[in-house]
Formats: structure tokens, C-alpha cells, sequence
């Protein structure tokens, strides 16, 4: 999987999905998918294909895009490994999708929306550590019944 979470300006561009096979709710994430099995050597390229495909931002109004982490979790018998990448936006055009709608939030109303453990937990680590430039690992456990993610850091990210 790859997700971005794009800025413009004090916001964050963010996916409203409704009730799906995984929820019976909508739950909101960054813009992202499934990587194709010709890009599972360039998750960017996955990246950049799912910016479009869900927001309809084509490359060259992103800059600054790069992986910032890379999150692990065990879901039934598999391991799930997402890319995640942060970038800024030169507009804040965008446009829904099939996929689900689209909208601009500020960056202090997003954790009071409904997404995945690992990924509200990510994103609190990265405001608090939002100049960080290292690659970070999140592994997803359950400690007690509570969502717990251990963080690393990538010590070679040349190898991306």
C-alpha cells in the first residue's frame, strides 16, 4: 500500500470513505492504494498514479514529496507494509473520486477523525517531530487490547 498525506498551507488533503468490506463506517486517510505489480519496485510511481487517481493532482503540482514511513501490522494471516509519503501541494484544487470524497482539513482537526490506529499514531509522531528528516518504521501491535506502534528509524534509506 502507499498514502500521502499533501499540505496546503496549514491543511491536509484527506479521503472520507464510505462503509467498506473493512468497516461498516466511513473512515477518512490520506490519498493512496494499492501498489500494481509493475510498480513494487517504485512505490513513488504507485504514489503519484494514486494522488491522481483519487484527487486528481497531477505530478508536477506536488513538490516536496518524500517517504517518511514505512508501517507495518499483521491483519489476520499477512503482514500489510504501507509506504507513506508527505509532500506540499502548489493549489488546493483538487477533485473527488470513486474512491471516496476529498476535502481540505486543518492539520489540528485531523486526529479527530475517524482513521486506522496506525495511522493516528503516525501522524502524531510526525507533529511532533515534523522536521525530522529520517525514514521512521512502525510496527502495529495490540497490548492489552490497545493499539501500540513502536517506532525505528531507518538508518540506511539510500536503498529507496
Amino acid at each position: 500500500m502507499v498514502t500521502a498525506f499533501l499540505f496546503h498551507n496549514e491543511n491536509i488533503l484527506m479521503i472520507k470513505k464510505q462503509a467498506s468490506k473493512l468497516y461498516d463506517f466511513e473512515f477518512w486517510s490520506g490519498v493512496g492504494g494499492h501498489i500494481e505489480p509493475y510498480e513494487l519496485n517504485n512505490p513513488m510511481k504507485a504514489c503519484v498514479r494514486e494522488i491522481y487517481e483519487e484527487a486528481g493532482i497531477e505530478e508536477q503540482n506536488i513538490y516536496e514529496l518524500s517517504l517518511r514511513y514505512l508501517l507495518f501490522r499483521i491483519k489476520e494471516d499477512e503482514i500489510r507494509q504501507q509506504f507513506v509519503y508527505f509532500g506540499k501541494l502548489k493549489s488546493d484544487q483538487v477533485r473527488s473520486s470513486d474512491e471516496g470524497e476529498v476535502y481540505w482539513i486543518h492539520k489540528d482537526k485531523v486526529q479527530d477523525l475517524h482513521i486506522s490506529s496506525i495511522i493516528k499514531q503516525m501522524l502524531a509522531h510526525y507533529f511532533q517531530n515534523p522536521f525530522k528528516q529520517e525514514i521512521m518504521v512502525g510496527t502495529l501491535t495490540e497490548r492489552n487490547e490497545v493499539p501500540t506502534t513502536q517506532w525505528a528509524e531507518l538508518k540506511d534509506p539510500k536503498i529507496f
